[in-house]
């Protein structure tokens, strides 16, 4: 596990607790997205299973059949599942089971079985913030009571969109973004970006996310950006062609429905980073991190009411929660923008 980069606290603080004895059953990674969580949890599956190297050293060898089986999704002691593309949550069926299955099959299922390399039983559950209410009270006798030689790691963004019964049931690690200088090196390292002077820039605006940086390598983004950071900074935006133009754009992602709601998400990141970056500014904190960000702020500061930056950046957080539950997407952009456009130029009454 030496490769990973960023999260060497963390993983001294799994081995110290393997070395003591003290492993917990139940954990909840959370973190900005695109940071590793699920490559740290992935890993730690195989230092597990890894037949070479003892699990104390949290070294696989990489090599070993378990290994390799654990890389391909195949090992028989791993359980991985994450929310389709096409759902809102993730179904109860890869929980526990479909209607004819109840209880016989899926992860709570099959964590429960005796493990098949008689060392331990790993399930991961990627994309934990699309629990359901319904889907966590499927867990819960398994956070309760985990399966002796088992190990649950559900991975997702924050403790708040967690349910308090799956919260109060695992021990919480923390991710921190990765440095700039990490994801840079990573970007050349894994064929992202073959530029490293992109690559530093892109590590820039990443938010110490790999995942962002990688988008972020595109031109045809940066072009966009540069586009959207102008019409934000205008006094008035022209609403149905600045819609239209938004709505293209995420098209242009392609026809699967979860590309086009990540599209969108990430229009809807850049609209949050300028308005933090406006917010920050009119409160006297830190300058934006490049030129272009910045000259758009100080351009809507000339005529932006001092109130304006927190409610549009309120809109934009809302955004993504309809964004999740699949609204309709020119609906919403319409919506967003005329809500936006409504904030930007109204203040907030005097108490």
């Amino acid at each position: 596990m030496s490769t990973l980069r960023g999260h060497d606290a963390i993983l001294e603080k799994f081995r110290h607790a393997l070395a003591k004895g003290r492993l917990a059953s139940t954990f909840l990674f959370v973190g900005p997205a695109g940071i590793g969580k699920r490559t740290f949890a992935m890993r730690l599956a195989q230092a597990f299973l890894c037949e070479r190297v003892p699990e104390v050293r949290l070294e696989p060898c990489g090599e070993c059949p378990s290994c390799h089986q654990v890389v391909s999704l195949n090992h028989p002691d791993v359980e991985l599942i994450a929310k389709p593309a096409d759902k809102a949550f993730i179904p109860l069926e890869l929980l526990i089971g479909d209607a004819e299955h109840r209880q016989r099959a899926g992860l709570c299922y099959n964590i429960a079985l005796k493990p098949y390399s008689g060392r331990r039983k790993v399930a991961i559950i990627d994309d934990a913030d699309y629990l359901n209410k319904e889907g966590a009270n499927c867990l819960l006798k398994t956070l309760e009571e985990p399966p002796p030689k088992s190990v649950l790691i559900l991975v997702g963004t924050s403790e708040q969109r967690q349910l308090p019964t799956i919260r109060s049931r695992c021990q919480i690690v923390r991710f921190q973004p990765l440095a700039e200088a990490d994801v840079a090196a990573l970007l050349v390292e894994r064929g992202l970006c073959d530029d490293p002077a992109l690559a530093q820039d892109a590590a820039a605006h990443s938010h110490g996310s790999l995942a962002r940086a990688a988008l972020w390598c595109d031109e045809g983004l940066r072009e966009f950006r540069s586009e959207l950071l102008g019409k934000l900074s205008a006094s008035e935006i022209d609403l149905t062609p600045t819609a239209k133009w938004i709505g293209q754009f995420v098209d242009d992602a392609g026809k699967d429905s979860a590309a086009k709601r990540q599209r969108l998400r990430l229009v809807v990141s850049l609209a949050e980073e300028f308005f933090r970056a406006a917010l920050l500014a009119v409160e006297g904190g830190a300058p934006a991190p490049d030129s272009e960000l910045a000259n758009s702020v100080a351009a809507a500061l000339r005529w932006m009411p001092p109130e304006a930056p927190a409610s549009c950046l309120d809109l934009c957080l809302d955004v993504y929660g309809h964004i999740d539950a699949n609204a309709n997407q020119a609906t919403l952009i319409e919506w967003w923008l005329d809500e936006v456009r409504s904030a930007s130029l109204t203040s907030l009454p005097t108490a």
